[in-house]
């Protein structure tokens, strides 16, 4: 039965570890649910760790390191282990930060995870490619620090991100030049000078992301936002009510219509729900903006700030408000106080004689 099955592996090679990726995606997506989970931070370092025990093993085994031991026999095995562990470790990033309402800020991962999904069958050895196998290890490296080390001090700030980054750089170029040392075919197959350039260049990469707001602040996420005709709280309940127009039900993307009607001088509410993980306090703002159609820019009309505790299940909720608008286009942006965007949250004002709130309707938060 088991030759049987290595013989099918065997056969299948071309397409397997594609499915072994896909179904560790798909394995995330159904058990993992918060960062700050002791279950979920399991799984992500076994994941990790197994990972690159994975990429020690395959890469020896071209040497017959493990010819006569317990690992020859499942020598075929490891490219699919390899695609499973990777599956796993890139979904992780997609399911905790899929809430996001700000998913134009979240699309260069996104891309970057496609690449990965379909490289196998881009480069012609597949996942046998020693530059694929060491590229993929280190971007799922770099992600995986990026949520795990503010889960440990409990703070996210720009010198976390590069302190993770850093990490993941050093462990990635500690396995490959351990791996390149001890194996006669990978330094073959790769240009040791050509490999680290690659990973620096990924490196240099992900952090152009992250300082142009193409990432998201990790671990923080905006669940929702919404711009209402009123926001009120509960507090014996600790629940707040939004009263909102609500889009039509094809316009399911969005929750409120664009088009804010305007009464002069009534209020105009921005409730915004964030998640954050247990005990990390953050400072939060909500920039407003209108489009001036004198200048042809953005004006920063207002900012108001507040702070954010994690450990809630939907995210910490809070609003601005304010009154006096002019017509137009607005939009507000939610940032950290380092200036990190979590979101926007686009409308526009009108304020005709006929304007009249359309569809209204509740959220409960």
């Amino acid at each position: 039965m088991f030759k049987r099955f290595q013989a099918y592996v065997r056969a299948k090679q071309r397409y397997l570890p594609v499915v072994f990726f896909m179904m560790g995606f798909l394995w995330d997506s159904l058990t993992l649910g918060r960062i700050d989970r002791l279950y979920d931070q399991i799984i992500l370092c076994s994941y990790l760790t197994s990972l690159t025990v994975c990429l020690y093993l395959f890469n020896l085994s071209g040497d017959d390191k493990w010819k006569g031991t317990f690992f020859e026999k499942y020598e075929d095995y490891l490219p699919l282990a390899i695609q499973f562990f990777l599956g796993g470790l890139c979904s992780a990033y997609v399911i905790y930060f899929s809430r996001s309402v700000s998913f134009s800020k979240t699309i260069s991962f996104f891309i970057i995870l496609l690449v990965l999904l379909f490289a196998n069958e881009l480069l012609k050895k597949r996942i046998s490619n020693k530059y694929l196998q060491f590229s993929a290890y280190f971007f799922v490296n770099f992600t995986f620090f990026t949520f795990f080390i503010p889960m440990i001090v409990n703070s996210m700030n720009t010198f976390l991100f590069m302190l993770s980054g850093t990490i993941s750089l050093g462990i990635t170029l500690a396995l490959i030049i351990f791996i390149y040392n001890s194996s006669p075919s990978t330094q073959k197959e790769i240009s040791l000078g050509k490999m680290l350039s690659l990973i620096l260049g990924i490196y240099f990469l992900i952090n152009t992301f992250y300082f142009f707001n193409l990432i998201p602040p990790v671990p923080l996420a905006m669940e929702s936002g919404l711009v209402a005709h009123n926001v009120e709280k509960n507090v014996e309940r600790d629940e707040y009510f939004v009263t909102y127009e609500q889009n039509p039900w094809y316009k399911m993307w969005r929750d409120n219509r664009h088009e804010f009607s305007y009464e002069p001088g009534s209020d105009v509410y921005v409730f915004t729900s964030i998640f954050a993980p247990s005990k990390l306090s953050k400072s939060v703002l909500h920039r407003w903006k209108w489009y001036s159609p004198h200048t042809n820019q953005w004006e920063i009309i207002d900012e108001i700030g507040f702070e954010i505790t994690g450990g809630r299940e939907g995210g910490y909720r809070g609003y601005t408000v304010k009154n006096k608008m002019m017509e137009g286009e607005w939009k507000v942006d939610v940032i950290t106080n380092d200036g990190l965007v979590l979101g926007i949250i686009n409308f526009e004002i009108d304020s005709t004689s006929t304007a009249e709130p359309k569809r209204l309707g509740t959220r409960v938060f």
